[in-house]
């Protein structure tokens, strides 16, 4: 019987950070639910597809796995490896339309579903625990405050040499909140029975023993 681990929480609040680290701690496999929705870009891409109606009918031919080598993640589209070609920037572009429609994130739903049923997984995002994984061992939701999440972007720009401006970025996040929060389809919320990880006063590591720790009561 396979065990499941679901993360939720706000943009910048590390969830996928915390989600891989946790997966390594425990030996299980982090799912990359951004990386399916890019594969599933790439294909119809790759078949010359768009519009929404087209996407919707053609989205279900559409295999998509995750599984690991050597430690690394590697994404499996109709049993070809395409981890490779997941970050150009059309494939991207193209990730920020399909995941909008209906037919593809029903689709790519049953396919988690499915990971989660034969492995032992660390999922994270927005509706893991509400929507994807509901009945999952143990759901964590993952947050710190708007002004913590902006320091870190703030920082992890500047590092990058980008210019950067810590109100906006702020601002920018608070509003990211809200339509995450209000959004039609699968809202961002933490899950009746969640337990709630604050890391605005936590280092990573601290976050990852806290989690572990919550799982090592559920197991």
């Amino acid at each position: 019987m396979s065990m499941n681990i679901a993360i939720d929480g706000p943009a910048g609040a590390g969830k996928s950070t915390i989600a891989k680290k946790v997966a390594k701690e425990l030996s299980f496999i982090y799912v990359d639910t951004g990386a399916m929705y890019r594969a599933m870009a790439l294909y119809l891409l790759e078949k010359g597809i768009s519009g929404d109606e087209k996407i919707s009918e053609a989205c279900h031919d559409a295999d998509i796995s995750i599984r690991y080598e050597n430690g690394e993640q590697q994404v499996i589209l109709n049993g070809k490896n395409v981890t490779a070609f997941l970050r150009k920037e059309e494939v991207g572009n193209m990730a920020s339309v399909s995941s909008a429609n209906p037919e593809v994130r029903t689709h790519l739903l049953k396919l988690q579903r499915n990971l989660a049923a034969e492995n032992n997984v660390v999922m994270d995002g927005r509706d893991i625990g509400t929507n994807v994984l509901p009945n999952a061992d143990l759901k964590i939701y993952l947050t710190a405050s708007s002004k913590v999440r902006a320091e870190r972007r703030y920082k992890e720009l500047v590092e990058k040499g980008v210019e950067a401006d810590f109100d906006k970025i702020e601002e920018d996040i608070i509003i990211r909140d809200r339509q995450d929060m209000e959004r039609e389809i699968a809202p961002l919320k933490q899950a009746e029975d969640a337990v709630l990880v604050d890391s605005s006063d936590m280092t990573i590591e601290e976050v990852v023993d806290a989690i572990v720790a919550e799982f090592e009561k559920v197991k």
